[in-house]
C-alpha cells in the first residue's frame, strides 16, 4: 500500500462528519447550450479522461476497529455507467423543474462502497439546453482543486481535444488489501509518524531562533482562531436541526457589477460578496420576525492553503476564517465599510494560518478521538452559515462542443447549519448556489430574491444603477 493512498486527517474528518441527514459532498449545477449530446458520447468522453483522475476509480477502505485513517483502494467492480446517470426534466423544463431535481439529487448520500462521485446528465431544459448535476465527496476534493479537476473534463475550444492515447480500456484494479494488511499498515504508519516529526525538527535546528519564532507565531494564530470559534453566536431560524430533504436555489450575477462596487466603495470582490450576503440575510431574517438590531452573525469562510504546485491534486488543502456578518446594518455603504474593516483585521490576525495549523494536527489525532470530535463539532454554536467564494476560469469552457453557459456550486448543510451559500466565478459571471434544509427554509426563493436585491442596492449606492431589471435568481425547489 502506498502511503500516499491514505486519507489525510482533514479528509477523514469529512467522512466522520457524515450522518443520517448530513451528507458531505460538494456539488455543482452546470448548464450548457444545446442540443444535448448522446449519453453514450458523454460516457465515452468521461472514460477517455479517467486515467487523469485515478481516484475516480477508487473507493474508501476503513481500517479495522478504526485503528487508523482510511485508505483509497481500487474498486474491483468499478462501472462507469453507475456513476454517470441520465435523466430528463418534465415539461415545461423550467427553473422550477430543474431545482426540484437538483434538490432531490443533492439530498442523496453517495454510496461509501463505491467511488465517491456521480454525474447526472439532464435533458429537457427549456430553450433546448441541457445540464449536468455533479457530486463529489468532500473527502476526495475541496472547492479549489475541484475547479482544477473540471478542466480535465472540459475543453478550452469548441472542437473537443483528443486526449493522448492511454490504456483506459486496459485498466485493471490492484488487488484489495486484506484486513490484516490494512491494520498492519495503519499501525506501522502510526509508529513512523512521531519519528518523522522529530526528524523535521532536527533538520530545522540549524536556525533555532527562526524555528522558535515560527512556533510561537503558530501557537498565537491557533489560539486566536480557536478563541473566536468558541464564542457563542446568535441563534437564528437558520441554526436548527435538519431533516433529510433539501431545497436549492441560485442567483446569477455579473462579476463586472461586483468590481464596479468595490472600485467605487472600496474593498475586494470577496468583501462585496460577504456584504451582499449580510445585507440579504438581514432582510430575510427581519421578514421572519427576527430582531437584527445590533446582531452580528458569524460566517465560516473556507480559504485555500493550496500552493501553486499543488493545484490539480486531489484531497483537501483548506483552512477557515470566522467572518462577521453585521446583519443589523441596512445601509449598504456602511455595511460594506464594516465588512472591509473586519476582513482586514482577520487577515492581519493570522486566523487562516492558525486554522491550517489546527487542521494539520488532525493528521496526528488518534482515529477514535478524531471520529468523536468530528461528530460533536457540528453541534457547537461556532457559526451561523458557511460562505465560500472560489475563483473559477474567466474564459468559456466546452463539453463535446457545447458551451458551458452557467455554473452554480453547492456546499453541504449539516446539523444547526440549515443554509450554506457557495459562490463561484466563471467567464465574467458569479454563480451563487444556495442549499438549504427543505423544512427549515421553505422560503429559500425569497432569500435568493433578497440576495439579488442586495447586489442592486449596493450597485445603486456606488452610483451605478442597473440599466434594466432582469431575472437573476431561480425559485427554490425540493423533492416532488
Amino acid at each position: 500500500m502506498d502511503s500516499g493512498d491514505r486519507l489525510s486527517g482533514l479528509d477523514t474528518s469529512f467522512l466522520r462528519l457524515e450522518d443520517g441527514n448530513a451528507h458531505m459532498h460538494v456539488a455543482s449545477l452546470t448548464v450548457f447550450d444545446g442540443p444535448a449530446p448522446a449519453f453514450e458520447d458523454l460516457c465515452d468522453h468521461v472514460e477517455s479522461r479517467l486515467d487523469l483522475v485515478p481516484r475516480y476509480r477508487q473507493r474508501v477502505a476503513e481500517i479495522p476497529a478504526q485503528q487508523g485513517r482510511p485508505i483509497w483502494v481500487d474498486d474491483p467492480h468499478f462501472n462507469l455507467r453507475y456513476h454517470l446517470r441520465h435523466t430528463a426534466l418534465p415539461r415545461p423544463g423550467g427553473d422550477e423543474e430543474l431545482r426540484r431535481l437538483a434538490g432531490r439529487v443533492f439530498a442523496q448520500r453517495l454510496d461509501r462502497d463505491r467511488p465517491l462521485w456521480e454525474i447526472w446528465m439532464v435533458e429537457g431544459l427549456r430553450d433546448g439546453r441541457w445540464a449536468m448535476l455533479s457530486k463529489t465527496h468532500h473527502a476526495l476534493v475541496d472547492g479549489v482543486s475541484g475547479v482544477d479537476i473540471t478542466t480535465i473534463m472540459y475543453d478550452l475550444d469548441e472542437q473537443p481535444a483528443r486526449p493522448p492515447a492511454r490504456a483506459a480500456a486496459r485498466w485493471a484494479p490492484r488487488p484489495l488489501p486484506t484486513k490484516a494488511q490494512l491494520l498492519s499498515g495503519a499501525i506501522t504508519e502510526r509508529l513512523v509518524q512521531p519519528r518523522a516529526i522529530v526528524e523535521e525538527l532536527v533538520s530545522l535546528s540549524v536556525g533555532p531562533r527562526r524555528v522558535a519564532g515560527k512556533f510561537l507565531r503558530q501557537v498565537r494564530d491557533m489560539g486566536g482562531f480557536a478563541l473566536v470559534g468558541m464564542r457563542p453566536v446568535p441563534l437564528t431560524p437558520l441554526n436548527v436541526a435538519i431533516g433529510p430533504h433539501r431545497r436549492y436555489a441560485w442567483v446569477d450575477a455579473d462579476l463586472a457589477e461586483f468590481k464596479q462596487i468595490k472600485n467605487h466603495l472600496g474593498g475586494t470582490v470577496n468583501d462585496v460578496v460577504l456584504a451582499a450576503v449580510a445585507l440579504s440575510l438581514g432582510r430575510f431574517l427581519r421578514r421572519r420576525g427576527f430582531e437584527t438590531d445590533g446582531v452580528v452573525l458569524r460566517a465560516m469562510v473556507p480559504v485555500s492553503v493550496r500552493s501553486a504546485d499543488q493545484r490539480g491534486a486531489l484531497g483537501n488543502k483548506v483552512a477557515a476564517m470566522w467572518a462577521p456578518l453585521p446583519v443589523g446594518i441596512e445601509d449598504p455603504v456602511e455595511l460594506l465599510r464594516e465588512v472591509r474593516a473586519a476582513m482586514g483585521d482577520l487577515k492581519e490576525s493570522g486566523q487562516a494560518v492558525g486554522a491550517q495549523a489546527i487542521t494539520e494536527l488532525l493528521g496526528f489525532a488518534p482515529p477514535t478521538i478524531l471520529s468523536q470530535a468530528m461528530r460533536l463539532a457540528p453541534h457547537q454554536r461556532y457559526c451561523n452559515v458557511v460562505v465560500t467564494n472560489v475563483p473559477g476560469p474567466q474564459f468559456p469552457l466546452y463539453v463535446l462542443g457545447r458551451r458551458l453557459r452557467a455554473l452554480y456550486p453547492v456546499v453541504p448543510v449539516y446539523d444547526r447549519l440549515a443554509l450554506n451559500i457557495a459562490v463561484l466565478s466563471y467567464d465574467g459571471r458569479l454563480g451563487f448556489g444556495l442549499l438549504a434544509d427543505y423544512d427549515a427554509v421553505p422560503d429559500l426563493d425569497l432569500l435568493a430574491a433578497d440576495l439579488d436585491h442586495a447586489v442592486g442596492a449596493m450597485l445603486a449606492a456606488a452610483g451605478e444603477p442597473r440599466p434594466e431589471p432582469q431575472r437573476r435568481f431561480a425559485r427554490s425547489a425540493g423533492p416532488a
